[in-house]
């Protein structure tokens, strides 16, 4: 059965489509913004530009605007495909996000094949399908066009590295109002650097991004909640997360439980 299925993210501004089960032939045709794509399952022949690929999982598909494709399956088995298409406006401005510059970056080849970064693109799909909180998925989509303009682009200015006393103020920030909502624009504001250049800088000096620091001292914060006796609902609304589904799967990625399954380990450890 085939399925399609469209989402449109109003702050990043781009758009995720998850194809399964397609077996539709596509005729020579082209799109006026990037598509930035990867095969899940099954296999798909590519003709771009007067070249052939040959496309498979692990695969990943890189379009400029107006790039010419046609594609189909290699054996008459379905197709499971995702992609983000991302206008030329809003590229310029990630770019000017990430590199310092506005430019549109033009990719050097249409496949990339095993590229390690499907595993990014694939967190980035699911975020944006599962509409994951604003902070991650910004945070996501910046490191992912880092990554694209420096492997795969053939016109890249030199990257600036820029370290910074404000990343500290910032780490502070996070440790003193974790319980608040916090956004990327604001920690942005704080440091006075774009957006990119303190998730860059905050991971080289801790060796994680703001996000990911973020979510682990509310997890360890709802850690002493949980041992106190206060319900999951309880520990996730007092520390900063936004609802229980989120604390929850957050939760269980950092510690391997959920949260009621951590309490109940702490709670059977108090009556031994």
């Amino acid at each position: 059965m085939e399925t399609r299925t469209i989402v449109y993210d109003e702050q990043l501004q781009i758009e995720a489509y998850q194809f399964v089960g397609i077996m539709q032939k596509f005729p020579n045709h082209f799109h006026d913004c990037y598509v930035v794509g990867f095969v899940e399952k099954g296999n798909r022949h590519l003709s771009c530009c007067g070249d052939e690929y040959d496309m498979e999982p692990g695969d990943m598909l890189l379009l400029n605007p107006r790039d010419n494709h046609t594609c189909e399956s290699r054996d008459g088995q379905p197709l499971d495909y995702r992609c983000l298409n991302i206008d030329a406006d809003v590229m310029v401005r990630a770019v000017k996000e990430v590199i310092g510059c506005s430019y549109l970056p033009n990719f050097e080849k249409p496949v990339a094949f095993q590229s390690e970064m499907v595993e990014s693109l694939r967190t980035l799909h699911q975020s944006v399908m599962k509409k994951e909180t604003e902070f991650l998925k910004e945070e996501l989509f910046y490191i992912l066009i880092e990554q694209l303009v420096k492997e795969y682009t053939n016109n890249q200015p030199l990257l600036k590295s820029r370290f910074s006393e404000p990343i500290k103020l910032v780490k502070k920030h996070l440790d003193d109002n974790f319980i608040n909502q916090i956004s990327l624009d604001s920690l942005s504001e704080l440091a006075q650097m774009n957006k990119y250049t303190l998730i860059r800088n905050f991971a080289r000096s801790f060796g994680i991004t703001p996000y990911q620091y973020l979510e682990t001292i509310r997890v360890n914060h709802a850690k002493e909640l949980l041992e106190q006796g206060l319900s999951p609902l309880e520990a996730a609304m007092l520390s900063g997360f936004s609802d229980r589904s989120h604390f929850t799967r957050f939760f269980k990625s950092l510690i391997g439980l959920t949260p009621k399954q951590y309490q109940n380990i702490f709670k059977g450890k108090e009556d031994e």
